[in-house]
């Protein structure tokens, strides 16, 4: 905790209990989440709040309050969801706080079940890249939204009746086995690799709709080798860890697209699983894709992670490491 150098009084309008206690938390837990980011004390009675700490912090975390009080009319303000839109805190408060949740401009995706806002610039700009090109590319570390993001902007096509399909397909190699020696029939082989699409699914839209989606085949969720020969329109179609395709596997997919479809390819060039004689489909495709109208490259900055602040630390040192 650093010297308490100053001190800012916030009354917060208009006063709801519900909305109070939504910001706050059960036993004020995201106060003290907000306290532990901000490295700043904050108590509260009722819609009045006291923020102590150094003179830069507290104006800055007045300000955080005072915008997640207006989101909390909206959606329910988990540790999980504080922790998005403060994950750029350390870096730059201010343009997360002035920028991505009070921007007018910023998009957000309004799905039946939940609204979904970018908690970032490159969020942002990944969002709104596929809402306008016809095939977007997003690249960075574990954790940035890539995949989470995708996701929920084909369940807001289907809802708004803009794409009749969604197809969801991933490389199966990541365990290094062939699927053949694995237990089970074919849906009991492919669903681990699947897992992170259907937990992206499960939070979009919930679990007994997913499944209905799937049973009626409104949404399909295989392996990228299911692809082949397919010509896919009026579809939204997402490669997860696209870095672990092959040169030919990533042109059968890029093929696939048909008319009235996006594709979103999600990956992370710095974990690739091929074997060390195969080039990365993904790698080798991104070296001509500028060149090509209607595409869009979203690249995702370590700050961009949205999991735990450690992580983030942990993908900085790694990347001072590579280089």
């Amino acid at each position: 905790m650093t010297e308490k150098n100053t001190s800012q009084n916030l009354l917060l309008q208009p006063q709801d209990n519900e909305r109070l206690s939504n910001l706050c938390g059960l036993l004020d837990e995201n106060l003290r989440q907000i306290e532990s980011y901000m490295h700043v004390e904050i108590s509260n009675r009722g819609n009045s709040f006291i923020i102590k700490g150094d003179k830069q912090n507290v104006p800055l975390t007045s300000s955080l309050i005072e915008k997640l009080y207006v989101l909390s009319a909206e959606e329910e303000l988990t540790s999980k969801q504080l922790h998005m839109y403060m994950n750029n805190t350390s870096d730059n408060t201010e343009n997360m706080t002035d920028k991505i949740i009070s921007d007018p401009d910023a998009v957000s995706l309004k799905c039946k079940k939940i609204t979904i806002r970018p908690k970032s610039k490159s969020q942002q700009e990944y969002v709104q890249a596929i809402m306008k090109n016809d095939l977007t590319f997003g690249i960075g570390a574990a954790g940035t939204g890539k995949t989470y993001l995708a996701v929920a902007c084909a369940i807001y096509f289907l809802e708004k009746d803009l794409i009749k399909k969604i197809f969801l397909v991933r490389p199966a190699i990541e365990a290094g086995e062939k699927l053949g020696f694995l237990p089970g029939d074919l849906s009991e082989k492919v669903n681990p690799y699947l897992q992170p699409i259907y937990d992206a699914l499960d939070e979009t839209v919930g679990v007994e709709r997913v499944t209905r989606l799937i049973e009626k085949k409104i949404i399909e969720i295989a392996p990228l080798a299911y692809m082949r020969g397919r010509t896919l329109n009026d579809a939204f179609i997402i490669l997860d860890e696209g870095q672990n395709t092959t040169i030919a596997q990533m042109e059968m997919f890029l093929t696939r697209i048909g008319f009235g479809s996006k594709a979103v390819v999600t990956g992370d060039t710095s974990q690739i699983d091929l074997p060390r004689d195969s080039r990365s489909g993904l790698k080798d495709c991104l070296e001509f894709m500028p060149n090509i109208d209607g595409v869009h490259i979203t690249n995702f900055k370590p700050n961009d992670v949205m999991r735990h602040k450690i992580v983030k630390d942990i993908i900085r040192e790694y990347d001072k490491r590579k280089k």
